[in-house]
């Protein structure tokens, strides 16, 4: 029976009216607490009035409140459609294949869209593509919030029709003056739109089509040129090689567009008891070097005089008797490749034409298997000549007109100021982008295109293969392609799609269906049998010139790194907060220095009191040019060099957090990623870095990463160099594997999934670093929470140095250590890397063991198992104590300190509408005082099921993958059902190379690794 009693707390109560009661409902307290006294700003702290009543009511309605909205997540409001489209399922993801092709990277790549909204980028391995970090963040740069958005003239938004009208009788002006019109762009591998640029030159007169690349591989394209008579370059089939000898390439990054690291790793993996030998000469600690059986630091004029040597040997039969290392290396990596013969190929990065031809003949001497001078590459077509040109045939008026597309020459040509002259000069100066950048703010027409998502093209990768790029979602903003506006300004009123489709159909498609081609992304075409023509090159007199450049006491070496590229995507936040694979720092760029050439000039680095990594301050001119750079002192720079990454510095069409760095195009004379005339003085300030990895150094720890030799691996037991760890049980030492302190699942029933993760075929790359993001909607911190250890990367890839010349020597040295004081003594100074270390790269995400010392302390059973192997995640259910963090032997775990998608300090992409588009609607957004950390992609594994049963089949062999698998390019890592025992996951666990992470502490992992084996045979 219902009461009708009223119960009240005062007589104001009764009072209907009262003010006093409605205040009482809406606020805990009647009067305004002054927070704002007190927590204002850090100045008005001493002066405040604040009572201790104040303060405590505060401190008692916050923590309500935060208890309160710990167990609610965000709301998101959705409009659910009248008319559902017929071509949308909601919930079922729909892939499109397509091709980025941005002037810089290039690649094959499958789409995946939820309901019309583009949220990842996959490497299309039907064609034989792969992604590295850059293409797998593109997709953020779809939803930038500071994208141009409608085309502009002199500054001010403009129609298209009235930007036509304008620049068509400007035009035509210039060709009734007699003056040539320029296009300039990047590299372009399009041949439907070099037509259209052919098209554009026969209704205005003379056209001028310059390419340029930013980081410039011209002096390869024209070795090539003369020795080979195209203007492409070479490709090189790595997985044939049994000796690679690279001076300066750094082929496992963007070296002549990178896309190498496939097959190298097809090489490097021992299993048939082979793998290949690669010997690095370089300046600068590489991702290439890193990943090197033999590595030799030099200064960058060394490397002219190592590739100089190794040419009269291998070609002349003639050897250098100088006792110097430099000479050694050569002669034993001579003998390698002789050895090797048509198996070894000889790769150089120096950007200079006449080491260029001197690679070319000893590949040609050997009569070399791996490098392709047929099936080449058109990834890179820049011409340094014609772009020098160009900028000097502005300045003296003999251009009307520039059209810029694809290129930001004003950010990045050494001479910008030049460019910049010039372009005030012409008549009519225009710039297509899709940023509202340095190039687009100087020029009076700055059209806004649309992202490769949005658009179609073609490409021309390497010859004979067409891609086609399309589009997968509609125009976010009011832009329009460079090849629509081309035939709008010839006069045609078709399409810029109805043209590709046409050129397609006559001159590519042969008569097969063009619709196939769009759905498969690419087509191969039926490439004729040729014979090879050489042309006569005088090699020596190449040789000769090449032995007169100098070198300084110190040089600078520039070079791209893996997240940044040319600094075209740095307004990306992913990029940004990207660990660069060597330093593992972020939000930056930096001059890496030796240890030696550190303490000459007095810079410094070292930790604050919260651990982040603090650095000197320094001043360095180049060839009269000066900038400020912090130092950071790396192991592995040769002495007497420097090293400097491109690509930042950006300060237009940027956010004020993405204006990192300085500029380094300024210091790229000549185009020449090799400068000499360098001078460093220490400046007073210092620096704060980003560093994700302050512990440099494994200390002898050889149970982390394992290591051995391919002659131990071929000839030894593998309980020796694959060692399982002992503990003691009823006082007998027994192997760690087969002790429990639980009794186990029976896991033989259903799906049991497993990672493994090759540690010989893991280059380091962090696509699947960039992957994971992606599909997993990890957020973005920032710089300042970095450097408080607080990143949120689900996967992390650890680098370690060595401090002896090898792991090996590591180990001996710990063991070596006698009595507490020599083992103290060994570990301290174990603690430093070496002059020139090995290094290895090792990712880390959540193990997901079965018997997870996260789950047996959670007070609330947040985090438990999985009966599909995997370590789950309840977030509603978690409160925050971090009890499982503090107890994860592998550090994986991330703790939520802010909200970070909806939390006006962090202004990254979760925290604007546009860019909260790319969320993956599959994983929910994680809110403030939970933990996280890698899933184990279960909404992908549970996908593949799902698909399965509709489609009323098994999992087919190997359908599972995860984000990261399925990114990594290498075969590295590789991930599936050990209870199906066709996975190839399932064979891997078996291997005689595979290892459990700290096998010792008895968490049983399910994922497995593979020790790493090197090739350090000399002869």
């Amino acid at each position: 029976m219902a009461s009708n009693k009223k119960y009240w707390k005062s007589v104001e109560e009764l009072n209907a009216n009262s003010s006093i009661v409605d205040t009482l409902k809406q606020n805990e307290f009647v009067e305004e607490i002054p927070t704002d006294e007190f927590l204002g700003n850090k100045e008005s702290l001493e002066t405040s009035s604040t009572t201790r009543r104040d303060f405590l009511k505060y401190v008692g309605f916050t923590t309500a409140a935060a208890s309160l909205a710990a167990c609610e997540g965000p709301v998101v409001k959705s409009i659910p459609y009248v008319i559902k489209p017929d071509d949308i399922i909601p919930g079922v993801a729909e892939y499109y294949a397509t091709t980025m092709a941005d002037g810089f990277d290039f690649a094959n790549v499958l789409v995946k869209v939820r309901e019309g909204r583009p949220i990842k980028i996959e490497p299309n391995k039907d064609a034989n593509g792969s992604t590295n970090a850059r293409v797998q963040a593109s997709v953020l740069s779809l939803y930038d919030s500071l994208r141009l958005k409608a085309p502009k003239a002199n500054g001010s938004e403009i129609s298209w029709a009235d930007a036509d009208v304008q620049i068509i009788s400007k035009l035509n002006e210039v060709k009734e003056s007699g003056l040539a019109i320029a296009v300039l762009t990047g590299t372009c591998a399009s041949p439907s739109t070099k037509k259209l640029v052919t098209k554009l030159g026969e209704t205005f007169g003379t056209i001028n089509h310059v390419v340029y690349d930013a980081v410039s591989e011209s002096s390869a394209l024209d070795a090539f040129e003369e020795m080979y008579g195209t203007r492409a370059l070479p490709d090189y089939n790595l997985e044939n090689a049994e000796v690679i000898v690279s001076i300066g390439a750094d082929f496992l990054g963007d070296w002549q567009g990178g896309g190498f690291e496939a097959g190298y790793a097809k090489g490097r993996v021992p299993n048939h008891g082979k793998m290949s030998r690669h010997i690095q000469i370089e300046s600068n600690m590489t991702l290439t070097g890193a990943n090197a059986d033999k590595r030799l630091m030099v200064k960058p004029s060394e490397q002219n005089l190592a590739l100089i040597k190794l040419y009269n040997a291998v070609v002349k039969g003639i050897s250098t008797k100088e006792a110097t290392p430099l000479s050694n290396a050569v002669q034993k990596a001579v003998s390698q490749i002789k050895k090797a013969g048509s198996k070894a190929v000889v790769l150089t990065g120096i950007q200079d034409k006449n080491a260029q031809l001197l690679a070319l003949a000893i590949n040609q001497a050997i009569n070399s298997e791996v490098i392709d001078v047929v099936a080449t590459k058109n990834i890179r077509k820049g011409n340094d000549a014609e772009v020098a040109k160009l900028i000097s045939d502005m300045n003296a008026g003999k251009i009307g007109a520039v059209i810029i597309n694809n290129a930001n020459p004003v950010y990045s040509l050494p001479n910008s100021a030049d460019f910049v002259e010039g372009l005030k000069k012409v008549k009519l100066s225009i710039a297509f982008s899709m940023q509202d950048n340095e190039t687009a703010n100087a020029v009076q027409y700055a059209l806004a295109t649309p992202h490769y998502l949005e658009s179609w093209g073609d490409v021309v990768i390497k010859k004979g293969h067409y891609s086609l790029m399309q589009p997968t979602i509609k125009p976010l903003f009011n832009t329009r392609q460079f090849q629509d506006a081309l035939l709008a300004w010839t006069g045609s009123s078709t399409t810029y799609y109805d043209f590709l489709k046409e050129s397609w159909n006559d001159e590519v498609l042969a008569g097969k269906s063009w619709n196939q081609a769009l759905h498969d992304g690419v087509f191969t075409a039926e490439v004729e049998e040729q014979e090879v023509i050489i042309n006569e090159v005088d090699i020596d007199a190449a040789g000769s010139e090449l032995a007169k450049v100098k070198g300084s006491d110190l040089e600078l070496a520039l070079y791209i790194k893996t997240g940044m590229g040319d600094g075209q995507m740095a307004n990306n936040p992913w990029l940004q907060e990207f660990p660069d694979p060597i330093t593992r720092t972020s939000w930056d760029n930096y001059l890496t220095i030796s240890k030696a050439d550190a303490e000459v000039i007095g810079a410094v680095n070292h930790n604050v009191a919260n651990g982040a990594l603090n650095g000197s301050l320094v001043e360095i001119t180049v060839n009269g040019v000066s900038e400020v750079l912090p130092a950071l002192i790396q192991p592995g720079q040769a002495k007497g060099s420097i090293g400097l990454a491109l690509g930042y510095g950006r300060t237009q069409g940027l956010k004020t957090e993405m204006q990192t760095g300085k500029n380094a195009y300024q210091f790229y004379k000549d185009f020449n990623n090799y400068q000499s005339d360098v001078s460093l003085k220490v400046v007073t300030g210092e620096h704060e870095f980003a560093c994700v990895q302050l512990h440099n150094t494994l200390m002898g720890r050889g149970d982390i990463i394992k290591e051995t030799t391919i002659e131990d691996y071929n000839n030894v037991d593998s309980k020796e160099w694959n060692s399982v760890p002992m503990v003691s049980l009823d006082h007998n030492e027994v192997e760690a594997t087969t002790v429990d302190l639980w009794d186990s699942f029976d896991r033989s029933i259903g799906h049991h999934f497993n990672l493994s993760i090759d540690l010989n075929a893991c280059t380091g790359c962090g696509a699947c670093v960039i992957a994971c993001h992606a599909e997993n909607n990890v957020p973005v911190v920032g710089k300042e929470e970095i450097r408080k250890s607080r990143d949120m990367h689900w996967l992390r890839i650890d680098r370690y140095y060595s401090h002896e010349e090898d792991f090996k020597g590591d180990n001996e040295k710990k063991e070596n250590g006698k009595g507490v004081i020599g083992y103290k003594t060994a570990m301290s100074e174990l603690e430093d890397p070496s002059e020139n270390p090995s290094v290895a790269f090792q990712p880390v995400m959540c193990q997901h063991c079965n018997h997870a010392s996260c789950e047996t302390v959670c007070p609330v059973a947040a985090t438990s198992h999985g009966r599909q192997g995997q370590n789950q995640m309840a977030y509603n259910r978690c409160v925050g104590t971090r009890y499982c963090a503090n107890n994860c032997a592998y550090k994986v775990r991330r703790f939520n300190w802010f909200n970070y998608p909806n939390n006006s300090e962090f202004d990254y992409n979760m925290n604007d509408d546009l860019g909260k588009m790319v969320l993956n609607p599959d994983v929910t957004v994680r809110s403030r005082g939970v933990m996280e950390k890698c899933s184990m992609c279960m909404q992908m594994t549970q996908a593949t099921i799902l698909k399965a049963k509709r489609e009323g089949r098994p999992v087919n062999t190997n359908e599972f993958e995860t984000a990261c698998s399925n990114a990594c390019s290498t075969g590295a890592m590789v991930f599936g059902d050990i209870n199906h025992k066709e996975d190839t996951v399932t064979s891997l666990t078996q291997d005689k190379r595979a290892y459990h992470l700290l096998e010792h502490i008895g968490t049983k992992p399910n994922v497995v690794y593979h020790v790493k084996v090197r090739n350090i045979q000399e002869g």
